[in-house]
C-alpha cells in the first residue's frame, strides 16, 4: 500500500519502532524470557535488536514463508511475479485476464515472500547466528513443521531460563561471520548488510563493511534461489533446510562450527545429523 508514497520513508525507522516497542513491553511487564515471532522484512532485525538489548533468555520463531502460487496453466509464481506482471501489462506484453490470474494466485496463503528476499534472508542469518532453532527459517508458514516448532517452543524457553543462556552469550564476531557467509552463499538480500550491522552494534560487536567485503570475496554463490534464481525457501527446506547448507559450508571450512546457539549446543552439533 505504501509503495511509491511517503509511507515508504517509514520503512527503516519502523525497525527501530519495533525494537523499542518490544523493549518497552518486556521491561514494563517484567518478562523473564522472550519468544519473538516476526514475519517480514523489518520485523526480523527489529525483534533481534530487542532481544539483544534486553539480554534475557530469548528465542525467535520465524513466521515462515508463503507457499508459491500457481497460475491456471500450472506455472509456479510468487509475489515478484505480480511486480513483473504489472510492468508487462503496462507495456502491453500481457492482457488484463493474465494479469488478474497472476494477482489472484501469486500468494495462496499466509507468510512472507517465498524467496531470498529480506525476510527469509534475515531468518536464515538469525538461525545461523544462533537466535532461532534449526530449520526455523525455511519451514513454510502454516506447514506442519512450523506448527510443531511453535507447539514445542516451551521446552526451549525453559532450558534457556534454567541455564540463563542469553543473546549476548551467543552472539560473537564469529557468529556474525557465519551469518554473512550463509547470506552470500544463498544469494541473500543486500538489506542483510544494514540489519546485521545494526544487530552487531546493539550487541557491542565490531562489524564493518570491510568484513562483508572480505567474506564476500571468498564465498561462492551456491544456491539458485529467487529473486536471482529459480527455487524458493520451501525447496531449501525440502532438501534439509539451513542445517544442510551449514553442514556443507562446515565441510568446506568456510564457517565456524564452535559458535553457541539457543539449543545450548554449538552450530556444528546442531547440524551433525542434517
Amino acid at each position: 500500500i505504501s509503495m511509491a508514497t511517503d509511507g515508504m520513508r517509514y520503512s527503516l525507522p519502523s525497525r527501530e519502532i519495533i525494537a523499542d516497542s518490544i523493549e518497552a513491553v518486556v521491561i514494563a511487564q517484567s518478562y523473564d524470557a522472550l519468544v519473538t515471532v516476526p514475519g517480514c522484512d523489518k520485523n526480523m532485525p527489529g525483534c533481534a535488536m530487542a532481544m539483544v538489548r534486553l539480554n534475557r533468555p530469548s528465542v525467535m520463531i520465524y513466521g515462515g514463508t508463503t507457499k508459491p502460487g500457481r497460475k491456471r496453466n500450472g506455472d509456479t509464481i510468487d509475489i515478484i511475479s505480480v511486480f513483473e506482471a504489472m510492468g508487462k501489462r503496462e507495456c502491453g506484453a500481457i492482457d488484463e485476464v493474465e494479469l488478474e490470474d497472476i494477482v489472484h494466485h501469486a500468494c495462496p496463503g499466509a507468510g512472507a515472500c517465498s524467496g531470498m528476499y529480506t525476510a527469509s534472508t534475515m531468518a536464515a542469518a538469525l538461525e545461523v547466528l544462533g537466535l532461532a532453532l534449526p530449520y526455523s527459517s525455511t519451514a513454510p508458514a502454516g506447514s506442519e513443521d512450523k506448527l510443531q516448532e511453535c507447539r514445542g517452543i516451551a521446552p526451549t524457553v525453559h532450558a534457556l531460563l534454567k541455564r540463563n543462556l542469553r543473546p549476548l552469550d551467543i552472539l560473537t564476531k564469529k557468529s556474525f561471520e557465519n551469518a554473512i557467509v550463509v547470506t552470500n552463499a544463498l544469494g541473500g538480500s543486500t538489506n542483510a548488510v544494514l540489519h546485521l550491522l545494526a544487530i552487531a552494534r546493539t550487541a557491542g560487536i565490531e562489524l564493518s563493511l570491510d568484513d562483508f567485503d572480505r567474506l564476500g570475496n571468498r564465498t561462492a554463490l551456491l544456491a539458485d534461489v529467487r529473486p536471482s534464481g529459480t527455487y524458493r525457501m520451501e525447496d531449501i527446506h525440502r532438501i534439509g533446510g539451513i542445517p544442510a547448507v551449514v553442514k556443507y559450508l562446515l565441510a568446506l571450512g568456510w564457517i565456524h562450527g564452535d559458535c553457541l546457539t539457543v539449543t545450548g549446543r554449538t552450530l556444528q552439533e546442531n547440524v551433525a545429523s542434517a
